[in-house]
């Protein structure tokens, strides 16, 4: 299991960037995370096997339908076992 941190930046609040990326997480079978931050960025966390992640990280690029995404950064974390799906925290 791979999990990772992503910090996506651009126009990603306020057009549904946080609901796509969890359906699209749940379509991949990822778990994890997503939040908004104070700085207008985006947050993720997420864990799966290798080529889940990898489609997961190319849809971070994209993003939502409104979504202007300027730029991705990635780092491996630690997996949490713990989680069991993917969630939208606030």
């Amino acid at each position: 299991m791979r999990a990772i941190r992503a910090i996506v930046r651009g126009q990603v609040q306020g057009v549904y960037f946080r609901a796509f990326t969890r359906d699209e997480a749940v379509k991949l079978g990822v778990t994890g995370w997503v939040r908004n931050n104070p700085d207008g960025s985006v947050e993720c966390f997420a864990q799966a096997s290798e080529d889940k992640i990898e489609a997961f990280v190319r849809f971070l690029h994209q993003g939502s339908p409104g979504a202007r995404v300027a730029s991705v950064q990635t780092r491996d974390d630690t997996p949490q076992p713990r989680l069991k799906a993917f969630e939208i925290r606030y």
